[in-house]
């Protein structure tokens, strides 16, 4: 159940946009005679994503639209089409105005003292963390966490710095030490690429302790995603937005070098023991 169709009739294709996708699906599929595990077959997954997919139960990967489009012979594109509408109300309602604002982003820092942000977590640390939570469908909760990455994988995408306490990559309570290496592969990938940095506060240096982030954008002010509890929030204020930058600032002065960074996550990488 996700916030959209939380208290939904589901069986109501008006209900929601992902009712509506499934509508869609199981109309198209059900005109070519095709079983649920045939169609499954072909979006490389099992019969029960498919089931409730078309019962509006899950979110759609963006593969599983794109199979829609190519196996269906009138979609005409359509299923692509629909796909962002039900991943965007598959979001809490709070935090879809960030989600439109970050895919729109030239440039994103993220600072965050406990955990690695969502937005470079691997499948595997993500489900471990969002399992914590004990959300109604965890399936769903990560689906949409990837989902939101490909934010960084456009053709023009935005330029990434990040800052972490050294807490974040030494941390054992996210899955075992497996999923552990494989996130700090992950950041060291980042790390690579030329348009980001990465940058590691030391853990004898005290930082902030509230994870937040900076959106910067071609035109127009920067804003604050501020991740709190329950909710986040964005703020567009001009002098907040300027006490973040400059808090900032001050964790990038704090925090090691890029290659020192680096060279520390290596460090801890040779140390965790799969």
């Amino acid at each position: 159940m996700t916030a959209e169709t939380d208290g939904a009739d589901l069986t109501d294709p008006a209900s929601s946009a992902l009712a509506h996708f499934g509508h869609e699906v199981k109309l198209e599929r059900e005109a070519l005679g095709m079983p649920r595990a045939a169609f499954g077959k072909e979006a490389s997954c099992g019969y029960d994503l498919v089931a409730k997919v078309e019962k509006g139960q899950r979110v759609p990967p963006r593969e599983f639209a794109e199979t829609c489009d190519r196996v269906f012979p009138h979609a005409n594109g359509r299923f692509l089409r629909l796909w962002p509408l039900a991943l965007k109300f598959a979001y809490p309602t709070w935090f879809r105005k960030y989600v439109e604002l970050e895919e729109k982003a030239t440039y994103i820092r993220l600072f965050h003292p406990l955990l690695v942000p969502g937005l470079v977590q691997t499948e595997e640390y993500a489900r471990a963390v969002l399992r914590g939570g004990r959300p109604d469908s965890l399936d769903d909760a990560v689906t949409i966490r990837m989902e939101r990455q490909r934010v960084l994988a456009k053709e023009d995408p935005p330029r990434l710095w990040l800052v972490l306490s050294e807490y974040v990559l030494r941390r054992k309570a996210v899955g075992d030490a497996a999923v552990m290496r494989g996130q700090l592969q992950r950041l060291r990938a980042i790390a690579e690429t030329p348009r980001n940095v990465v940058q590691v506060l030391p853990e004898n240096v005290h930082g902030r302790s509230n994870p937040f982030g900076i959106l910067s954008f071609p035109d127009g002010a920067d804003v604050v995603h501020v991740d709190a509890f329950p909710t986040g929030y964005v703020v567009a204020d001009t002098v907040p937005v300027a006490e973040a930058q400059n808090a900032y600032d001050l964790l990038k002065a704090g925090a090691l070098p890029p290659d020192e960074s680096a060279a520390l996550i290596d460090k801890i990488m040779k140390d965790v023991h799969v």
